[in-house]
């Protein structure tokens, strides 16, 4: 557990991309292999996760977030799902899409730090322009995006990271 925890406290949201290094095949397929085991309510599995690279795509995504080091990136994942797929609690409506992709964008950037490269979750992005730019169906939604790369050597990768105590965030009944 220690190891785990060393882990999942040494990975950070990187803002600075290396735009010559591409992403090696074989680590973006042991993400999206990893990412395939994320649980799902039901196990419904509502989504599709969207590997942009190519260029014309990446600048309509860099136009949705206009964020200077976000165009930087070469390679871009986008987790989306099919609302009318997803698990539906019958007593209030509620349905599990978001929790579900953000399960799944959770895989991701874990794994993606397991293979030594570097993610940020975006959710700030202006979603009609999102929406537009991916063809996205009426009952497709879009959780979050994130580059996937390498952090340009030389740069300081490290800084300090603030996380309340336990006693702020946990409740014992």
């Amino acid at each position: 557990m220690e190891d785990f925890l060393r882990f999942v406290s040494s990975r950070y949201s990187i803002r600075s991309y290396d735009s010559e290094k591409q992403v090696e095949q074989e680590k973006l397929l042991r993400v999206l292999e990893a990412a395939r085991f994320a649980p799902s309510a039901a196990n419904r599995q509502p989504w599709k996760i969207m590997v942009v690279t190519s260029v014309p795509v990446l600048e309509k995504l860099h136009l949705a977030y206009p964020a200077p080091w976000f165009a930087k990136a070469n390679t871009v994942l986008i987790v989306k799902g099919d609302i009318s797929q997803a698990w539906t609690r019958n007593r209030d409506g509620y349905n599990s899409i978001n929790s579900d992709l953000a399960i799944l964008m959770t895989h991701i950037l874990l794994a993606t730090h397991a293979e030594g490269l570097s993610t940020c979750w975006i959710e700030a992005f202006d979603k009609e322009m999102l929406c537009e730019a991916l063809s996205l169906k009426e009952t497709e939604v879009v959780c979050a995006m994130t580059p996937i790369g390498y952090h340009p050597e030389g740069e300081k990768l490290i800084r300090p990271k603030s996380r309340k105590d336990l006693d702020e965030i946990v409740e014992w009944m």
